[in-house]
């Protein structure tokens, strides 16, 4: 059998020098023949040891023409010398390589064994090695080498002067001796995945580490791309993690200078969606602090001057002496007491709706006077870093500042963020401006409004008035709701209820017209459905002198309105009324119950006449009039809210006045969106003998009888003082019906809060009053009445007229 040399491969030593290059192994015995091969010989020739074996070495594998100078070497090898050099060779296929021979004879038998290598494999391991080599050195970017054991083996010059120390030094240290805490951690998870066979890991970003003797400033900064991959042998074996770093401080710059463009993009984005949804000057202020904190500062607060606040027309002339108040406080800082309300300087620092004054000399008074963004020095608060200040400025008026605060452990503000935090701040100034504008109006609107209201609870004939007026909860603009009580001649009371369509000071102004104008229609004592026509004749010119004179269109002022007149003498009470909802009526021991008076058209629309409808109304009866915020909401359905006001009407008080703070405290929680007007009278009877009625023929001596009538009607109820007065005045008026008027004449005393005396008669001829000359022998009477009488006047009826006069109690 012929003999072989141990091949490594057998000793299961994998993973050797021979796995990268050939190498052969055999034995020249005395006789000059091949006496042992091994299996990597047999590899490397290409002949198996059984045919190499007993093979004369030069004729199997030297090339002919070298044979003879083979022959001379091999016999001085076996002959005791010991050989190194290279010589050509022939495989098996018969190719010609060459190949570095080491023959080492044995003295004591006389045999040599040989060692052959392969040159081509040697040198392109040669060339492999010095080509990566050079890589390494001279590469720009840094190379690194950790062992399986996670130890570095390996640096480049690059890296080595990154980090600040040499080569040698770094050989042999672990990730945290040489990068910061937190980023050691993340390589070291790293070069852990890598090392078990997962994918490399690119573009790990990483600090670089501070260098020894060198202060870690913002500027000096570095930052570093890193990329791993696992080194393995052949077979497979992993040998250790290598990775490449790479400077991409500029590229990191760069895209952190873009990423913060898009935020701040994003964040006047948000500023516009987000700032100025409300009218309210607080509100904005809060709204500008929600974008802006933890987004773009940590602390920030908003001061408005006070003057904005109380509702004064101007602002103040020396802005750095004005006082202010801070109307929102936000902070993502536990306590940050320069900022928050401690107390700095000597000077206390207001908290969330406090009042102060910054000193002439400091920076926030240079922003108010300046009207310009100031940057302070960094204060003692050790919480803060850097501090901006930014006025509020919109019209050329300071309104107030902004002052936004970063946190230790954050970026200073720079030009661009300055810049953007004036944006949001302009912006924001814009809103707090037309906030305040609004405001203004709003108050002067609401003072208007309510001075055309009347005071308190006027009082009425045979009526018990109770009235309430609430603005609407929600700080929108004023209403045109309005209502009144107008006394008439005759113990008669005119109720009113109306609202103007839209908000706002126009609406208030139209409301305060179409009061003045139903108060001047029902002086002239018209029929309700008369007072309403009337009243849409005004409304529709009210639209047309607001058009300009080339314009074919012109706004038009709707409104809609109840008219009602009621009779204390009858108990009876008439009603007209132009798309307005429907007066309720509570009767003692009955249920609520709508009143079925034909809406009509809203006034301003014309074209269609208004009805009528009379009621009598026993005597503790309630009638409810009131404006749709009381019943009607976006969440709640009229036909709801109006079920709910009979109920409250039917369950409530029998006091007028706790009844109507009982149907306020009901229907107002669900209904607070818009103005809430509510008027109810509660009827009370005359006393017995209040009225004195008597009829009588159109004849002379009806003036003596009614001067007698009435005479002893006054003197039975202890009106001594008033006999002469009304005995005079009744003699004038019975003659005037005599001689101007026609028909049956009726005579009818009052008494009320005044006494009042009417005097029918049947001819429709208004009295006048003119001025008599002194040569005229007549036209003196009604100039008596008007000088005697506290007022007087006439009004028609369906067959004639009233003429009548009023004396005090």
């Amino acid at each position: 059998m012929p003999a072989t040399l141990p091949d490594s491969r057998e000793q299961g030593s994998a993973g050797t020098i021979y796995d990268y290059i050939r190498v052969a192994t055999f034995a020249i015995g005395p006789d000059g023949r091949i006496a042992q091969w091994s299996d990597r010989a047999a590899k490397f020739f290409g002949v198996p040891a059984a045919e190499a074996v007993g093979a004369d070495p030069i004729t199997a594998f030297v090339p002919r023409e070298l044979w003879q100078r083979g022959r001379a070497r091999l016999e001085r090898i076996l002959s005791g010398e010991e050989w190194v050099g290279t010589a050509p060779y022939r495989d098996q296929s018969g190719a010609e390589s060459l190949a570095e021979v080491y023959a080492m004879p044995d003295s004591a038998d006389g045999s040599a064994t040989c060692l052959a290598v392969d040159l081509g494999r040697l040198r392109a391991i040669e060339t492999d090695l010095a080509a990566s080599e050079a890589v390494i050195r001279q590469t720009p970017t840094g190379f690194f080498l950790f062992d399986t054991d996670l130890k570095l083996q390996r640096v480049n010059a690059a890296f080595a002067t990154g980090v600040g120390r040499s080569p040698a030094a770094l050989q042999g240290l672990a990730p945290g001796d040489v990068f910061r805490p937190s980023d050691a951690d993340r390589l070291l998870l790293a070069l852990r995945k890598v090392l078990t066979g997962q994918e490399p890991v690119l573009d790990l970003r990483m600090s670089a580490p501070a260098r020894p003797g060198r202060p870690g400033g913002r500027d000096d900064e570095r930052t570093w791309a890193v990329s791993l991959y696992r080194l393995t042998a052949a077979g497979g074996r992993p040998i250790g993690v290598a990775g490449q770093v790479q400077d991409v401080t500029s590229r990191h710059l760069a895209e952190r200078e873009a990423a913060g463009v898009r935020r701040s993009l994003a964040l006047l984005n948000e500023a516009s969606t987000h700032i100025g949804s409300t009218l309210d000057l607080e509100t904005t202020a809060k709204e500008l602090l929600d974008v802006i904190v933890p987004q773009f500062c940590d602390v920030a607060t908003v001061d408005l001057y006070t003057a904005l606040l109380t509702g004064d027309t101007s602002l103040i002339a020396n802005p750095e002496n004005g006082e202010l108040r801070r109307v929102a406080v936000s902070s993502v800082v536990g306590n940050a007491p320069s900022v928050l309300g401690a107390e700095r300087g000597g000077v206390r620092t207001a908290e969330a709706g406090g009042t102060l004054c910054y000193p002439p000399r400091s920076p926030h008074a240079r922003a108010l006077r300046t009207g310009r963004s100031v940057v302070p020095q960094p204060g003692p608060d050790p919480l803060l870093r850097s501090t901006l200040v930014v006025p509020l400025v919109a019209r050329d008026q300071v309104l107030g500042l902004v002052q936004l605060s970063r946190a230790i452990g954050s970026e200073p503000f720079d030009a661009r963020e300055v810049a953007i935090a004036e944006e949001l701040v302009a912006r924001a100034a814009v809103c707090v401006d037309n906030a305040r504008l609004y405001r203004r109006e709003h108050e002067r609107a609401l003072i208007l409004q309510r001075s055309l209201l009347p005071p308190g609870n006027p009082a009425a004939s045979g009526l018990e008035i109770a009235r309430r007026y609430l603005p609407s909860n929600n700080n929108t603009e004023v209403g045109g709701d309005w209502f009144d009580v107008i006394p008439l001649p005759g113990s008669r009371t005119a109720l009113v209820i109306g609202d103007v369509m839209g908000r706002g000071l126009r609406a208030a102004v139209a409301m305060g017209q179409l009061r003045t104008a139903v108060r001047t229609l029902a002086m002239l004592d018209l029929d309700p459905e008369e007072v309403l026509t009337a009243l849409d004749e005004i409304a529709r010119g009210l639209g047309n002198d607001d058009a300009e004179p080339d314009r074919s269109g012109a706004e038009v002022y709707l409104a809609t309105c109840v008219y009602a007149v009621y009779d204390a003498v009858k108990q009876r009470c008439t009603f007209a009324n132009a798309g307005h909802l429907p007066p309720v009526l509570l009767e003692p021991g009955r249920h609520a119950r709508m009143l079925d008076v034909p809406p009509g058209l809203p006034l301003g629309v014309g074209g269609e006449p208004f009805e009528e409808v009379t009621v009598d109304l026993p005597e503790g009866a309630v009638l409810g009039l009131y404006t749709d915020g009381l019943v009607e909401s976006r969440k709640h359905q009229l036909d709801e809210g109006l079920k709910s006001f009979r109920t409250a009407l039917t369950n409530g008080s029998d006091r007028l006045e706790e009844l109507c703070d009982q149907v306020l405290d009901e229907l107002n929680p669900h209904h607070g969106e818009d103005d809430i007007a509510l008027l109810m009278a509660k009827v009370q009877a005359l006393p017995s003998g209040s009225v004195g009625d008597w009829r009588l023929p159109p004849e002379p001596t009806s003036v003596a009888r009614a001067r007698e009538a009435a005479c002893g009607w006054l003197l039975e109820r202890g009106l001594d003082e008033l006999v002469d007065t009304s005995e005079l005045l009744v003699s004038e008026l019975v003659t005037n019906a005599l001689r101007h008027g026609r028909g049956e004449i009726r005579l009818r005393l009052l008494r009320d809060r005044t006494m009042v005396c009417e005097v029918w008669d049947d001819a429709y001829a208004q009295p006048r009053q003119r001025r008599a000359q002194e040569t005229d022998e007549g036209g003196r009477g009604l100039q008596l009445v008007s000088l005697l009488a506290e007022r007087w006047g006439s009004r028609r009826t369906p067959k004639g007229k009233i003429v009548w006069f009023e004396l005090s109690l």
